[in-house]
């Protein structure tokens, strides 16, 4: 997995490619939780995300926690089966997907 990050004023972008899983979900934990600093608003860009677990959907449910208090959190670009995964387990209703 690999995770770009861009940040503006307002706005982090965190760029997520390959597979969130198990043995990456708590390196994107980790970053999440260092680089998110005082944004505003998260925005997850899964363009480049293949497959994602249940414990890559834990640290989804975790960031969007902590941004509803400090702000906002959306995802964009989700491919297909990712978005599967998010409506079988019920996420397509927790998160903001665009």
């Amino acid at each position: 997995m690999m995770i770009e990050i861009k940040k503006n004023v307002e706005n982090t972008v965190v760029e997520i490619v390959g597979r969130l899983d198990t043995t990456t979900a708590p390196a994107l934990e980790k970053t999440l939780n260092e680089d998110m600093g005082e944004t505003k608003n998260l925005i997850l860009d899964l363009k480049g995300l293949e497959y994602i677990s249940s414990a890559g959907l834990r640290v989804l449910l975790g960031a969007q926690k902590k941004m509803q208090k400090l702000g906002s959190m959306k995802v964009i670009n989700v491919c297909g089966s990712v978005m599967e995964v998010f409506e079988i387990t019920g996420f397509a209703d927790i998160l903001t997907i665009e």
